[in-house]
């Protein structure tokens, strides 16, 4: 299977905030563009991302950019309920959308917010995939620290982009 979901943390995580021109959000979001790019060059096709503000948006958008040049690459969005993005600001809800109509599937893991919805959105990416490239800066009390070590547990290999120094670890 040659298949990878994205992990990330969303903006508020990071020192830069939701200020996506800041510097260090572009060599971020241009190392983590890179390692996707690995990943279609190994082979990889089918990505998979749980569509929450931040790693996973940029991945998913960075999965749709590459797809223009190889239409083979196909997007999953995996969210945890039909609402996810109810509470976010608009012009962060029309990127939302215009990325879950590009997708290749949409998948809901539960139609309504329920408690443990995200844990269980969490699970699916990984139980689908054969790598997981998660944006992850160690902290275990996270939802991305509980995917990175539900995959550890699976046995899937796991590359992590240090969101602040950009150092690629493969686990």
């Amino acid at each position: 299977m040659k298949s990878c979901a994205f992990t990330g943390h969303r903006p508020k995580k990071f020192p830069w905030g939701y200020d996506e021109t800041d510097g260090r959000c572009v060599a971020l979001k241009k190392a983590l563009a890179e390692q996707i790019a690995e990943l279609v060059d190994a082979g990889y096709t089918d990505f998979f991302s749980g569509m929450a503000e931040g790693a996973d948006t940029w991945a998913a958008l960075t999965v749709l950019a590459l797809k223009k040049e190889n239409p083979a690459l196909k997007l999953y969005c995996v969210l945890p309920c039909e609402r996810q993005a109810d509470q976010w600001p608009s012009s962060v809800r029309e990127l939302y959308f215009s990325i879950l109509e590009q997708a290749d599937d949409v998948v809901y893991v539960s139609r309504e917010y329920r408690k443990g919805c995200m844990l269980k959105r969490n699970r699916y990416l990984v139980e689908h995939s054969s790598v997981l490239l998660a944006v992850y800066n160690g902290v275990q009390r996270s939802g991305t620290g509980m995917t990175v070590r539900y995959a550890r547990e699976l046995g899937r290999e796991i590359i992590v982009i240090d969101p602040i120094s950009r150092n690629i670890n493969k686990i």
